[in-house]
């Protein structure tokens, strides 16, 4: 059970806590293995989701380029998926509190179903940019977050999001093979199609096997009548203890490698000299490396450190892969960076999204996981901008050290503050 300091203990916190008995006693009446059970089906919901997220990311570009549009209009095109991204994260969080997870990714689901439909009719510029407008509500992966984090005791936590890891690498890995594949041999709509059927699927699957509640009753009525968006429940949320901290670290650690994967398909061609193939090379080796830490190192130190111990790492890891990034020079460079910076980058998304979602009430976990799945559409935002004039003006090397100035900072706070967190191991 979750245990806060008595000195920052306040009634959201034991309401955290209780709410937690009270989830873990009702999913006990389902069984342990029903537990599992639903879990699991979470976890292929999840690799489905993304396998097809990626295999429309690597069809969009020829796509937009068949239809005419220019590199300055398919910016526009990205920037818009991301805004709708953002803003829909939080409201999609809301939703799964007040309605249920299996409502949440049955909408998730079934829009996914209407991104595809539309993008394989997409004919003309105006019909693609049509076809992002179901993103919104396209949050897979917090919907399964929500699961792993409504049926898992605090101590687990960590450990089961981590797993989600796998989902990710599978789908970077099955995905880019597929969208390639399926739109060289067999035309570029055909991964449209597929999606479309795959996602059709996965509605039926979180129709079948997800329960309609996995939490208390009790916590859903709290949130029943509330608004799907309010500022004042996102700074409510934000006046738990450490939450606020958390969160900024979370945003800031990441940014400087966001700017630089946002613009990595440039500087994949201009500064490595990589052809097409060759990043999709690249992109499959980030996902087995995913994969492997995902699988077999997060979960184990997360069983036997403290929860700050790993931010901290994390943050420490990254500072060193932002003095890696300033140095490198060749592609085999960044091949070795890369371990450690996925690394950082997995280890600081479950740390945060674990210590997050244990520091509010079980029944305002959705809402925290929807904001913290908008820090990735925040960087696709603003990052065309500011990672063009990085890159343009300063090089490659500049989001190095940008990277190593940010997690210096951030790591000296880290030590230096006293964030009231619920040091726990996994059992």
């Amino acid at each position: 059970v979750s245990t806060m300091n008595a000195k920052t203990s306040s009634e959201g916190e034991e309401e955290a806590s209780g709410t937690r008995n009270e989830v873990l006693g009702e999913s006990g009446g389902l069984g342990e293995a029903k537990r599992r059970q639903v879990i699991r089906v979470a976890y292929v919901i999840a690799a489905l989701d993304l396998t097809f997220l990626f295999m429309q990311m690597g069809v969009v570009p020829y796509l937009a380029k068949s239809l005419g549009l220019d590199s300055v209009g398919f910016g526009y095109l990205q920037t818009i998926f991301g805004v709708l991204q953002l803003v829909g994260g939080y409201i999609f969080g809301r939703f799964a509190d007040q309605f249920g997870v299996r409502a949440a990714l049955i909408l998730s689901c079934a829009s996914g179903s209407v991104f595809f439909l539309l993008m394989s009719l997409s004919t003309s510029i105006p019909l693609l940019f049509l076809s992002r407008l179901p993103g919104v509500f396209m949050h897979g992966i917090p919907g399964a977050q929500k699961v792993i984090a409504d049926m898992t005791a605090p101590s687990q936590r960590a450990g089961a999001l981590g797993k989600l890891g796998l989902c990710f690498g599978v789908g970077i890995i099955a995905g880019s093979a597929l969208g390639g594949v399926l739109s060289t041999k067999l035309g570029i709509y055909v991964p449209t199609y597929v999606g479309l059927v795959g996602s059709l699927i996965n509605t039926v699957i979180a129709m079948v096997w997800i329960p309609s509640q996995t939490k208390p009753k009790s916590d859903h009525h709290e949130t029943e009548h509330s608004n799907l968006f309010s500022i004042r429940e996102i700074l409510r949320l934000m006046k738990f203890p450490g939450v606020t901290e958390v969160f900024i670290v979370k945003v800031l650690a990441g940014f400087p490698i966001g700017l630089f994967m946002i613009m990595f398909s440039i500087i994949s061609m201009d500064f490595f000299g990589l052809e097409a193939v060759e990043a999709g090379y690249l992109m499959s080796y980030f996902g087995v490396l995913q994969m492997v830490v995902q699988g077999l190192v997060v979960g184990k130190l997360a069983s036997h450190c403290t929860e700050m111990t790993l931010l901290r790492l994390s943050v420490f890891v990254f500072a060193g892969v932002g003095l890696g990034m300033a140095l490198m020079r060749t592609v085999w460079h960044y091949c070795v960076i890369a371990v450690p910076l996925v690394f950082a980058f997995s280890m600081l998304a479950t740390i945060t999204d674990s210590i997050l979602t244990k520091a509010v009430p079980s029944s305002d976990t959705g809402a925290m996981l929807g904001i913290c799945a908008s820090v990735q559409p925040l960087t696709r935002t603003v990052g065309p901008t500011i990672g063009g004039v990085l890159y343009k003006q300063f090089g490659v090397s500049s989001f190095g050290y940008l990277q190593l100035m940010v997690n210096l900072g951030l790591f000296a706070y880290l030590l230096k503050s006293k964030i009231p967190l619920g040091e726990m191991k996994s059992q």
